[in-house]
């Protein structure tokens, strides 16, 4: 380290709380990464805090700025303010590099220089088999050509949590993870996209990826070239697929069984035209019937037939949109499904029809041993708290849920994204093992964040609400230690990737 490197030295502190003072004419931020070497290695600090120091006393400095500002033209001549006042950074120790990554236990030594971190630093960091790209080391606002991945296999199995207020950049880091791993076919990918921005049907989106006539499947209402009208046959729905997402009374519920029992596939029909349900009553059976309307907007014809208002649903089409959708998932494709123009219970049904079937076919691939040979399914939802939240987890279990909580062991896991993690109970945050924070301004929200962490966030408050659109923290079981990055443009991502996907030597947790 030279001398132009220093940009201060450690004065006091304790463990997890060091204090440096800033070196005249260098410039710390909050958020940068800085060195510490130490006898057998070096130290990656974070610097969480900025406050002034001075040797003067508070008093005296009170005074002194009164008669500069009073017009008395304090006279400062008598000291040199370059060792009287200055900046001081608090800081923590995120890990410790020697001959492997160490959580820190230690404290560097008293009065130890300190400099900004380089690229060379961050050399022990390996790329994963399966990567994910998510974006670039930062250190600060300034970023280091250090790209970050996550290890596929273990992040997209075991969820992802990406918290953030509107417009610091969710959508923009969904989409460049995503490209990132539209050619692998080890990761199946299921996209609900209420806000039909993912595709890039009016603009730069996943379209334009050399792979995506191969790789992308994009099923929407809305007629664009190489899209899929989306169009479910009512009998590859089972009173399964409704459950969380439609709220029936116990007897309602008892009811559903009687007709799917009675009737197999064809029980909404039979439901519909107000066929007999054995033991139950037609005020239950006109509440089902009136229910599964509203829901799937169908209703019945003058020639008996049922027919859907918004053509999602039929009793004659769509036979293999289902079975289609799950064998491409199986490929490893990623199958993006426009939900702009459906209602909320629209978006959610079509999500657990999916998703129950494909978790099913999963349980099943694992008893038959051949999960191994299987892709890695991850589904991406928007506005989380509508299928994870407390209100909908006590109107009962939905797939969504049961995937939170035991997708894992058969491959398949979320991507929750909200901007309310708070309405999310603990139980569910704990199990979203990965956690990429981008800005958040709201309190009440931080603190759920910090407190469902991997890594103990509890002095990154002021970190989190200054992060600025596109920088983020990742926190990850699976990582040492929490991870500052920048989520580059998509647009500008797209052009350096294109056309020839390269993975460049990166980042990985697991070590």
């Amino acid at each position: 380290m030279t001398e132009l490197d220093v940009v201060g030295s450690i004065v006091r502190g304790r463990h997890g709380h060091l204090m440096i003072r800033q070196k005249t004419g260098a410039q710390i931020e909050l958020g940068d990464l800085l060195i510490v070497e130490t006898n057998q290695g070096y130290s990656i600090l974070q610097v969480f805090d900025l406050g002034y120091g001075s040797q003067i006393s508070p008093k005296s400095l009170e005074m002194i700025s009164g008669m500069d500002v009073e017009g008395y033209g304090a006279d400062l001549g008598f000291m040199d303010p370059n060792l009287r006042n200055y900046v001081i950074a608090e800081v923590k120790a995120l890990v410790t590099i020697t001959d492997r990554i160490r959580i820190p236990k230690t404290l560097p030594k008293f009065l130890k220089k300190v400099r900004q971190i380089k690229k060379s630093d961050l050399t022990f960091l390996t790329e994963p088999d399966n990567p994910v790209y998510v974006g670039d080391i930062r250190s600060g606002t300034k970023v280091l050509d250090v790209p970050v991945y996550l290890d596929a296999e273990q992040a997209l199995t075991h969820h992802i949590l990406c918290p953030a207020t509107t417009g610091r950049g969710k959508s923009n880091l969904i989409k460049t993870m995503t490209w990132s791993i539209v050619p692998s076919s080890k990761i199946g990918l299921l996209i609900l996209d209420p806000h039909d921005e993912y595709y890039g049907r009016h603009g730069k989106g996943l379209k334009d990826h050399p792979e995506a006539s191969e790789k992308i499947d994009y099923y929407s209402p809305q007629r664009y070239p190489g899209s899929i009208v989306p169009v479910f046959n009512l009998k590859t729905l089972k009173t399964s697929h409704f459950r969380g997402i439609v709220n029936f009374s116990q007897a309602q519920r008892q009811a559903l069984a009687v007709a799917q029992r009675e009737y197999k596939e064809d029980w909404i029909k039979n439901i519909m035209i107000g066929n007999e349900l054995p033991d139950v009553g037609n005020a239950t059976k006109q509440v089902l019937r009136r229910v599964l309307s509203t829901t799937l907007d169908i209703y019945i014809d003058e020639k008996g037939d049922i027919q859907s208002n918004t053509g999602t649903f039929s009793s004659t089409r769509g036979e293999s949109t289902l079975k289609n959708i799950l064998m491409k998932l199986e490929e490893g494709h990623k199958v993006i499904v426009d939900t702009s123009l459906f209602s909320d219970q629209i978006e959610l049904l079509i999500g657990s029809i999916i998703l129950d079937e494909i978790l099913n076919r999963y349980k099943l691939h694992k008893k038959n041993g051949e999960l191994d040979q299987k892709p890695i399914i991850n589904a991406i939802i928007e506005e989380a708290p509508r299928v994870l939240g407390a209100d909908a987890i006590s109107g009962g279990s939905n797939i969504y849920g049961d995937i939170a909580r035991e997708g894992r062991k058969f491959k398949v896991g979320l991507t929750a994204i909200t901007q309310l993690t708070s309405l999310i109970p603990r139980t569910v945050l704990a199990n979203m093992n990965t956690k990429i924070i981008l800005g958040n301004e709201l309190k009440y929200e931080r603190e759920a964040i910090i407190n469902s962490a991997a890594q103990d966030l509890s002095k990154d408050d002021q970190n989190i609400a200054s992060l600025d659109v596109g920088e983020a923290i990742i926190s990850s079981n699976f990582n040492k230690f929490a991870i500052p990055i920048q989520v580059p443009l998509f647009e500008d991502y797209i052009k350096e990737t294109k056309p020839k996907i390269k993975h460049r030597p990166g980042l990985v947790g697991g070590n």
